[in-house]
């Protein structure tokens, strides 16, 4: 069958230069067909586009030498046709059945593979990828001044440099391999401390004066407590491992409720700070004279928390707005405060929308914010007497059960707690497990209270069954 380069032969016409007048192929040729053809390019005939045919239907044709228009918007110029390699007649660079030497083998060995031809007599590629780690040589006179120790003879340091030769400082697989019946047994903290300790000694003997050592430190007693720590990890029972979660477990409520106790404070305090800066502030504006108050003193007023109350837009930068939206309750407050707030304007007798003049607006504002400061002042007076009351109780049955070490304080709140006298009979008091006291404190709620006195009262209904 002839070819292409055939053809030209027979007809006598000019080949292509360079590689492609050789008759081989190289990588370019296979990889980036297309660079090759570049000054052909500009010498192809480019046909011009007949008149009365559109622009777009003319870009629609094609002829053999172009690829098919996509059918896909792609990237690419000639799409997935370019990563096909285009070849040709050209002879293909050979290849030699050829014998080569690791330089990483001692022993000389021969071993033959296939490679190029051109590439005959180099070195084994993978060669640069030997690394060997440099482990020091030390002279008897050096071992003698500065290396020797009592716990270790010389035949045996020179055993374990011999080792670390020839296993690239794998200590574990060196400890294996140690000869433990002609010497002393060791353990690999052992030999680990001995070998990074002459390296030491050696680097501080032969550095010049003036340069920075790097000299390797290894601590053997922290490893083998380290060691020692993991074995008894690892051994841990299942009974163990159960403990500790729940351990873990109580410690992140114990945090929670530390967290959320040290919020309530902080809220409280807050709102009881807002409270006496509101209180002082109408107390100023009321004994200060009207005419005497200059404009500017307004900016110099102690600023009111955010928590204090209610917080109302400002609408001095947005234009033209209505009186009224200045009564609108911002959405920062709750569904339950806006019911408590106009139950409260309902007992007082105020209208929910008075007529919004300038002075209206300005004081219904000021009394609702003080009416929702009011409804969480209350709110927060009431949790700390519930929580009051139920501590009061706690330190009763902890007096009872005799873990406080002392009689029985009678409670100074009302309850039916104080009424009663404390009974215990053997056999019949508290089990250890309700006297555990809680010393960061639980989250109280009504409900919480309710399901901890059916509990107990449960459990002494059960111990007043047994016989």
């Amino acid at each position: 069958m002839a070819t292409g380069a055939d053809v030209r032969d027979i007809l006598e016409l000019g080949g292509p230069e360079g590689d492609a007048a050789l008759g081989t192929i190289s990588k370019k040729d296979i990889i980036n067909p297309d660079k090759k053809k570049s000054k052909k390019s500009s010498e192809t005939l480019t046909f011009k586009r007949p008149e009365g045919m559109h622009r777009e239907v003319y870009a629609l044709l094609y002829s053999d030498k172009k690829d098919a228009p996509p059918l896909l918007p792609s990237d690419t110029g000639q799409g997935y046709r370019t990563v096909k390699a285009k070849l040709g007649s050209k002879k293909v660079r050979p290849w030699k059945w050829m014998p080569f030497t690791n330089p990483a083998r001692k022993d000389g060995a021969m071993f033959f593979h296939w490679r190029r031809a051109a590439e005959e007599g180099k070195d084994y590629p993978f060669a640069r990828f030997n690394k060997t780690v440099q482990v020091p040589v030390y002279s008897e006179q050096e071992y003698q001044l500065y290396l020797h120790d009592d716990a270790w003879t010389k035949a045996e340091t020179d055993h374990l440099f011999d080792l670390s030769r020839r296993f690239d400082l794998r200590f574990v697989v060196i400890h294996d391999r140690y000869d433990h019946q002609q010497f002393k047994k060791r353990s690999v903290e052992d030999l680990k401390e001995r070998y990074y300790h002459i390296c030491a000694k050696l680097a501080n003997v032969r550095a010049v004066p003036g340069t920075d050592l790097k000299i390797p430190v290894f601590d053997a007693g922290h490893e083998r407590r380290r060691k020692e720590q993991l074995e008894r990890l690892y051994n841990r029972t299942p009974e163990q491992v159960a403990e500790e979660e729940y351990l873990l477990q109580e410690l992140r409520k114990i945090e929670a409720r530390k967290k959320e106790r040290e919020k309530r404070s902080q809220d409280l305090q807050k709102l009881i700070t807002a409270a006496d800066t509101t209180a002082e502030q109408r107390r100023t504006e009321r004994k200060a004279p009207k005419k005497k108050l200059p404009q500017k003193k307004e900016a110099e007023k102690p600023a009111v928390p955010e928590t204090a109350g209610i917080k109302f837009p400002d609408f001095k930068s947005a234009g033209v707005t209505l009186r009224s939206q200045r009564m609108k309750l911002p959405s920062s407050v709750g569904q339950k405060k806006i019911k408590a707030l106009e139950q409260m304007l309902l007992e007082l007798g105020v209208e929910l929308s008075p007529t919004p003049t300038e002075e209206l607006v300005h004081m219904f504002n000021e009394l609702r914010s003080d009416l929702v400061l009011l409804y969480e002042l209350k709110q927060a007076c009431a949790n700390c007497e519930y929580e009051l009351q139920m501590l009061r109780h706690r330190h009763e049955a902890l007096a009872r059960a005799g873990v406080l070490g002392g009689p029985a304080t009678p409670a100074s709140g009302p309850g039916p707690a104080s009424a009663e006298p404390a009974v215990t009979e053997p056999g019949l008091g508290p089990d250890p497990k309700d006297t555990i006291i809680d010393v960061v404190g639980a989250p109280l709620t009504p409900n919480s209270r309710k399901r901890r006195e059916s509990a107990s009262s449960s459990s002494s209904v059960k111990k007043a069954k047994k016989p």
